[in-house]
């Protein structure tokens, strides 16, 4: 599916025109990161968590002990969640206060989760989770034995229902502003990765591998 119909919960209402609604921007927003915070119910209250996601062609998968209170209301029959991720690219300084801004990727995905029971879909789901944090290195490592996936609760929230909300272009002043004497522009936003540091623990034959080698953020 080539674009999402927006819904009242994801149509975009203030500022319209930054609307999203493209599976391939909602996936590329989804790709880059791996930080997510859901909103969700437990016990009558609204919460919010932050939390890792991967994001498994129409699906977003979420992990967590047995449990999990987050992943256990998610997947209560009725009780919808709401996932978002957010890039902030940015800071966009005008001549007035008023116009200050933020130039942004978001995105926002509504739904009822389910739990994974099938084994395989199960590891997989695992194995995204670790791709989609640092991408390679599910190949070095040793996956979940047979007590760690019984441990573990992966559950799933269908892409089905979402929108993408994106800032991204310069500063927007009065007129009547354009003669002040102050400062005008973009402050871009980059988030670097310092040199990997080794486990004291590791045997010194064992040499860096090359994801991390120079390593920077990329979408997969």
């Amino acid at each position: 599916m080539a674009e999402l119909a927006p819904t009242p919960r994801t149509r975009v209402k203030r500022l319209p025109q930054r609307g999203s609604y493209d599976r391939e921007v909602l996936n590329a927003i989804l790709d880059e990161g791996f930080l997510c915070h859901v909103a969700f119910l437990y016990e009558g209250q609204a919460r919010v968590i932050p939390t890792i996601y991967a994001r498994g062609g129409d699906f977003l998968y979420l992990h967590g002990a047995r449990a999990n209170r987050m992943l256990n209301a998610m997947i209560e029959p009725g009780h919808d969640a709401c996932l978002s991720v957010t890039h902030v690219d940015a800071l966009v300084l005008a001549r007035s206060a008023f116009h200050h801004s933020v130039n942004y990727r978001s995105a926002v995905v509504y739904g009822q989760a389910e739990e994974v029971t099938d084994p395989d879909e199960k590891r997989e789901a695992l194995r995204l989770l670790v791709e989609q944090v640092m991408a390679g290195r599910s190949k070095d490592v040793r996956g979940p034995n047979a007590a760690e996936l019984k441990q573990t609760l992966v559950v799933k929230l269908p892409i089905a229902e979402a929108s993408a909300k994106i800032r991204a272009h310069g500063v927007v002043d009065d007129e009547a502003d354009m003669g002040l004497g102050c400062w005008a522009g973009l402050l871009p936003i980059q988030t670097r990765y310092g040199p990997p540091v080794r486990d004291p623990a590791l045997a010194e034959e064992i040499p860096l591998p090359g994801y991390l080698d120079g390593y920077s953020r990329a979408p997969r």
